[in-house]
């Protein structure tokens, strides 16, 4: 065969590892040009590594790579086709913003493409109108249907009019309507762009039937290409689901036998589960809205839908895990209760993703289910060995849940879901990602459990020919229930040829979609879209305030992030200014005086006279004084010994006793120097003695407090409490904003777009910057109005300080965040990596010029060292730029230095 053009991409003994997993083994493959090219096979066999690779997302290990005449390696050549390629991510929405409206998630993607204001509107317009989602371009992404939001992804893919369009199992949880829908949404952009190539991930085989070539994959090697025709013809198979099976290599499908499900016995009885006007409501929400159904005993039922129609949300009900909002469920006759732990011994329950101990071994996750279920120790042993024979798990006992393979996974979970031997097993789409083969062996497992065993098997699924194995299914979208019976009956009922177009025409009836689905026929008249314009490669100020916007946006559509943005700082600052004080004043003290004399009294009245000091009642006994400085009823006795007057009067050596609370350090040893210091002045003073003065020390010291002569803590420590603030929120802010990008997946638009990481990091830095200069603003108005804190120097060497300051731990803020990929490590690493610098070695407490070593290098390597002198030398000493000047001149230096650190740690793609 003579190729009429080149392929679109070339793949060239590619391999891929993660960890000891082998994504890709040595591929070799050539994708033709202007074809609908899918790639078939379960997940994890390395579909979306080879389509990331392709797009430019993902880093290449080993091998090289060839897309649109030029290798995708070189990272000229990748930036020059980064506008010719779109990719849309696996997964509903993952390369959306869920806060952002259907048309500002366009309008994102198209500043990131070069558009200017009037071409970017004319994309939106046309695109919104053959895609159907024009009467919602004002609705959040995150309350689209998991069909528009797919849409949605296809419009941010198409907005920029790529030669290579790339997704990546685009239709998975999507209900069956949106699906075909979607597909002839492809069709038709296709056909407006002559030329255009597609290549497709899908686990769907009815759903590959449709592409013009297909690559089978499985264990990260290329099984067969071809058309769907050339595969099947090849396997001697009937379907291409078949034909996967065949091209299996041998020993895993030596085993396999077609699927056979034998006639139910009919028993009679009550039903095993009766929902009625079964509702759950989240707030306004409604994701299941008045169901009703019943499930026979030894019953295979399937609940079909797509992703979010509320079929895990009805499951959890019949389980007891949530409380329904009305209605009732009943289960072996009985109403069950959210919490009801007697119902859950006659209960297997699988969730949808996989819930068993990852660092458990196979052998331990089966053990310990065995006991949660009191199950005797000789009848779990049997129990498990029996389970471990029936489903294959002999060769994996001793080894980790995490290292098994998806399907072993599966069977797994099976086994520990009927370990205590329930009546009623609810299974939550079991399946999903499963290689055919293994879904067989799954499906011939609950055969047994319902024909031989008559276990009544509740299944959900969002698989057409797995819906087909049920006895009875019911068909769910939108939290109701479109219809329940056989699916052959179903079928007959709806006149269609199969369950799919039944499913089909169902929802065209609820939701009348269908004259909606024929009016986005207009698409096909329109004209091709506008090329993107061309932009530097290097920097775009569009593409960095596209940023800029987006994150913007995002914050003020999250009321919570933003009020803690804003306020946060305004909070701590009360805390800190009013509740973190040095000063120690009104210290409870009591006297124990044996004497009673006049010297006593007079020695007494320099600790009454003090405003350090608070007396409560005298004494009467050591036993009291115990008591009460135990209770902290007191921090201080003063004990006077008999003749302490005596002695005085005859200039015999006197001894006076102090009691002082050492539960706190601190405290006590600035009790102990105020009560030094007050002995001191009544040994001075000649007029509260009775003896003789003596000789004048030949000389004496006098202090005088500068800048504060009142010595009071507030006037140092709401300066400092700011630079603080300015240091921990902005920082934490900064690093969540970059880690959320990689915990939701939309790191992926750094990865595939034009956008440099200089933009990257700037346009997201901004919108934090401006939040942290309105704390700024905020605390420095609580300083000089709720603290009476004046500001005694330059207002405009202050205001450059914090820019530069906020400026600087936002960078830092993004460093850490290089080495954390969730939320909540970055917060809590963000927060130990501020707060502990910031008081331990950033002159907060202590002097920087008086740490030694290594507390000093980490003092001087902070930001907030040289900031802290900024903030108390404005606020307490009049400072102005000429005294500040090398400080400013620090802080400025950090942020050309962080910034090219978070360049060099930023990768633009995924390693």
């Amino acid at each position: 065969m003579i190729e009429r053009e080149p392929p679109v991409a070339r793949i060239e003994g590619v391999s891929q590892h993660y960890a000891h997993a082998v994504a890709l083994d040595d591929v070799s493959i050539k994708i033709p040009a202007g074809l609908m090219a899918g790639f078939i096979g379960p997940d994890g066999v390395g579909k979306s590594t080879l389509l990331s690779i392709v797009a430019g997302a993902r880093h290449i290990q080993s091998g090289r790579v060839f897309v649109l005449d030029g290798e995708i390696g070189d990272p000229s050549h990748r930036a020059a086709i980064c506008p010719r390629i779109a990719y849309m991510p696996q997964g509903l929405g993952k390369n959306l913003y869920a806060d952002l409206s259907v048309r500002e998630n366009i309008e994102f993607f198209g500043r990131l493409f070069g558009d200017s204001g009037f071409e970017r509107d004319r994309k939106i317009a046309e695109l919104l109108e053959s895609t159907g989602l024009a009467p919602f371009s004002d609705r959040p992404a995150k309350k689209l249907s998991g069909g528009m939001r797919q849409k949605l992804g296809l419009c941010c893919c198409l907005i920029h009019d790529p030669d290579l369009l790339i997704l990546d199992e685009p239709t998975t949880g999507v209900d069956p309507l949106s699906r075909r829908q979607f597909w002839e949404l492809i069709d038709r952009m296709r056909s407006r762009r002559a030329g255009m190539s597609v290549m497709v991930a899908t686990a769907y085989m009815e759903e590959a039937e449709r592409f013009d070539w297909l690559a089978a994959m499985s264990a990260g090697k290329v099984l067969a290409t071809g058309s769907p025709a050339d595969i099947k013809a090849r396997t001697g198979a009937a379907s291409l689901e078949e034909g996967f099976i065949a091209l299996l290599p041998e020993e895993e499908r030596s085993d396999h036998q077609r699927l056979q499900i034998p006639p139910r016995r009919v028993v009679s009885g009550e039903p095993i589960i009766v929902a009625r006007d079964l509702t759950c409501r989240f707030g306004d929400f409604a994701a299941v809205d008045h169901v009703n159904f019943t499930i026979e005993r030894g019953e295979i039922f399937g609940f079909v839908g797509s992703n979010g129609s509320g079929k895990t949300t009805t499951m959890k009900m019949l389980t007891g895990l949530l409380a329904p909002s009305e209605g009732e469920a009943l289960l072996f006759g009985k109403p069950l209760q959210a919490g009801d732990m007697s119902s859950r011994y006659h209960v297997g329950y699988m969730s949808q993703s996989f819930s068993l101990y990852t660092e458990l071994t196979v052998r331990q996750n089966l053990d310990l289910h065995a006991h949660l279920f009191d199950i005797p120790a000789l009848k779990a042993r049997a129990r498990i060995g029996a389970l471990t024979r029936e489903f294959g798990l002999e060769d994996y006992l001793d080894q980790r849940a995490l290292d098994l393979p998806l399907g072993i996974r599966q069977r797994l979970s099976l086994a520990v879901a009927i370990v205590h031997e329930p009546e009623m097993l609810i299974l939550d789409e079991p399946t999903s990602g499963v290689d055919p083969l293994a879904r067989d062996r799954f499906w011939q497992a609950l055969i047994d459990l319902s024909r031989n065993q008559g276990v009544t098997i509740f299944v959900s699924t969002h698989f057409m020919n797995e819906a087909e194995r049920c006895d009875r299914i019911a068909l769910m979208d939108s939290g109701r229930v479109l219809a329940t019976g056989a699916p052959a009956a179903l079928v007959k009922a709806r006149g269609v040829a199969t369950l799919e177009d039944a499913f089909i025409s169902y929802l065209e009836e609820v939701t009348g979609s269908r004259a909606a689905n024929e009016s986005t026929g207009v698409a096909e008249t329109l004209a091709p879209l506008y090329p993107a314009a061309t932009e530097s490669s290097w920097f775009s100020p569009r593409r960095l305030f596209a940023y800029t916007i987006r994150e913007t946006l995002e914050l003020l559509r999250d009321p919570i992030r933003l009020g803690f943005s804003l306020f946060g700082t305004a909070l701590l600052m009360l805390v800190f200014g009013f509740g973190v004080s040095t000063d120690v004043n009104n210290l409870s003290f009591a006297v124990l005086d044996h004497d009673q004399s006049p010297e006593s009294q007079a020695y007494l009245e320099e600790l009454r006279g003090s405003s350090y000091f608070v007396e409560r009642p005298p004494l009467s006994d050591y036993q009291e004084l115990e008591n009460r400085m135990r209770s902290g009823n007191i921090r201080a006795a003063v004990e006077i010994p008999p003749g302490f007057g005596r002695d005085i009067k005859r200039g015999r050596p006197a001894w006076v006793g102090a009691w002082v609370d050492g539960a706190m350090p601190f405290r006590a040893e600035t009790i102990r120097g105020y009560l030094q210091g007050m002995h001191q002045l009544y040994l001075a003073d000649p007029a509260v003695k009775t003896t003789e003065p003596g000789a004048p020390p030949p000389a004496d010291i006098e202090l005088r407090f500068k800048y504060n002569q009142d010595f009071d803590s507030i006037y140092a420590m709401v300066p400092s409490t700011m630079a603080l603030m300015l240091g921990l929120f902005p920082a934490i802010l900064m690093a969540l904003g970059v880690v959320r990008e990689k915990e939701l997946g939309s790191i992926t638009n750094l990865y595939v777009t034009p956008v440099t990481r200089l933009e990257f990091l700037i346009g997201k830095q901004i919108p934090y910057i401006a939040i942290a200069m309105t704390n700024f603003a905020l605390m420095f108005l609580m300083a000089l109005f709720v603290f009476q804190v004046p500001l005694k120097g330059s207002l405009s060497a202050l205001v450059v300080g914090v820019l530069l300051y906020v400026t600087a731990m936002t960078a830092y803020g993004m460093l850490i965040s290089a080495f954390t990929n969730t939320q909540i490590a970055a917060l809590f690493g963000t927060a130990i990596l501020t707060v502990l610098p910031a008081t331990q070695f950033a002159g907060m407490m202590t002097p920087v010029s008086s740490l030694a070593g290594f507390a000093q290098i980490v003092g001087r390597a902070f930001p907030m060292t040289y900031f802290v002198p900024v903030t108390v030398g404005t606020f307490t000493k009049g400072l102005g730029f000429i005294d500040l000047g090398a400080n400013l001149a620090a802080l400025a230096a950090f942020i050309p230095l962080l910034t090219l650190m978070n360049l060099f740690l930023l990768h633009k793609q995924e390693r």
